[in-house]
């Protein structure tokens, strides 16, 4: 080689060095973020007049994961402008707070302008509950299928029943993994966790205090925790209702000691038991869950956005 040869490919390979060192510069396309949105934060089956039942959504990109429904779910995403964004639709399990609206919020969403399938995800028997509820409203479908020329919506649901715990869904922006949490008595009650391009998200769904969520929920980023305010649990002392609001949930002060035990960075405190009567304080919340968790803990109020 000469030493024009040498010159020209000495400064060849220069330039292709530059190249890539600034190709691996270049920032990458930027990861869309996660948007989670409180669209209910009271719990129990009666409805209140400042909360929505149990209900919160993930929204990544311009696909929404509906997690619960809880009375006024659409009303409720229709406030906070993410309505069509629905693409799936994940119930803990089958407490009527949780699952009342359920089928509503489908049929709402296809009286607006659903055109594209729903996933819907769930404890048996979701597939039955789904046709039934399709049965009970075939008249309204039948006459707006062919008065508005709507395409029928048996074809956009699709139950998927879920019976253990694992991988529920894995798409190009989230992977859903849910965990078997105790909720007596109550067949099958789910906790999920919601690995987002940006974070990691578990709500608990209803469950007493879970070494199956702590495993769930170990180094995520936000932890959103049914929270029982035991001393003024709702029933009478003695009566079946109080042993089952306290056999069943967690207080706030345990969903502090998981969200500890699982090294979360945020608690979020959320289905409020009791939701209004009597009034607890957020600083009585606060003060019931600071007592076991030192990191960031967050009072959940309806259409609040994390």
């Amino acid at each position: 080689m000469d030493r024009r040869d040498f010159f020209l490919a000495a400064t060849g390979a220069l330039v292709s060095c530059r190249l890539t060192a600034a190709s691996l510069r270049t920032p990458s396309p930027q990861r869309p973020a996660s948007r989670l949105i409180l669209l209910g934060t009271a719990g129990g089956p009666t409805p209140k007049k400042t909360r929505s039942g149990p209900s919160q959504i993930i929204v990544v990109g311009d696909r929404g994961y509906v997690i619960d429904c809880g009375d006024g779910v659409a009303r409720q995403m229709m406030i906070a402008g993410v309505f069509r964004t629905l693409r799936h639709v994940f119930l803990t399990h089958h407490h009527s707070d949780h699952n009342a609206d359920y089928g509503n919020l489908l049929l709402l969403a296809w009286g607006d302008r659903l055109t594209t399938a729903v996933d819907t995800w769930g404890p048996p028997p979701l597939a039955r509950m789904t046709r039934l509820f399709l049965d009970l409203n075939a008249a309204d479908l039948d006459v707006r299928e062919r008065d508005e020329g709507r395409p029928p919506l048996a074809p956009l649901i699709r139950p998927h029943e879920v019976k253990a715990a694992g991988m529920v869904l894995k798409d190009d922006l989230v992977t859903v993994t849910a965990a078997v949490v105790d909720h007596p008595l109550v067949p099958l009650a789910l906790a999920y966790r919601f690995d987002c391009p940006d974070r990691s998200i578990v709500i608990s769904g209803d469950t007493r205090p879970s070494d199956a969520l702590v495993r769930l929920a170990r180094g995520a980023d936000v932890l959103v925790h049914e929270a029982l305010y035991e001393p003024a649990a709702p029933g009478a002392p003695g009566s079946a209702l109080r042993k089952h609001v306290i056999d069943s949930h967690t207080t706030a002060e345990d969903a502090g000691r998981i969200a500890t035990k699982a090294g979360v960075k945020t608690l979020v405190l959320s289905h409020f038991v009791p939701a209004e009567e009597p009034p607890i304080t957020d600083e009585q919340w606060l003060a019931a869950a600071r007592q076991t968790f030192a990191g960031k803990i967050v009072v959940g109020k309806d259409l609040m956005e994390l």
